[in-house]
């Protein structure tokens, strides 16, 4: 395993595009990398991507990018209690969208059904 990752190799595996890893280390979601001397290029370290990965979570459930910086800055001032606070009300926040998703997903499998049985003759319209 590769234990120094170009922002390009950060890139790949994250699904980001390089913009967006510089300006998350631009709004303080990621740390500032360290720098090749010959080249001043960016170097990020296995614990940058798990971050990256992290943050694409939250934001796949619709967690505010300012939430996700408040949880950082808790994160790296080692505030364990807001972080779980944050978390916590996340979670109540995704639970909502999954009952809510779930529930309509009942009611399209529903009408998938009806139209099944309309087609096979089970049912008119």
């Amino acid at each position: 395993m590769k234990d120094i990752f170009t922002i390009s190799d950060v890139a790949n595996i994250t699904g980001l595009s390089q913009d967006t890893i510089r300006y998350y280390e631009k709004i303080n979601l990621l740390p500032p990398p360290k720098r090749k001397e010959e080249n001043n290029n960016r170097q990020y370290v296995q614990l940058d991507i798990d971050r990256i990965l992290f943050i694409n979570h939250l934001k796949r459930t619709q967690m505010p990018l300012k939430k996700i910086q408040e949880y950082v800055k808790f994160s790296l001032a080692k505030n364990d209690e807001a972080c779980k606070a944050i978390l916590e009300e996340h979670k109540n926040q995704i639970t909502i969208q999954v009952t809510n998703l779930q529930a309509t997903l009942d009611i399209i499998n529903y009408k998938i059904t009806h139209f099944q049985r309309i087609k096979t003759g089970e049912v008119t319209h």
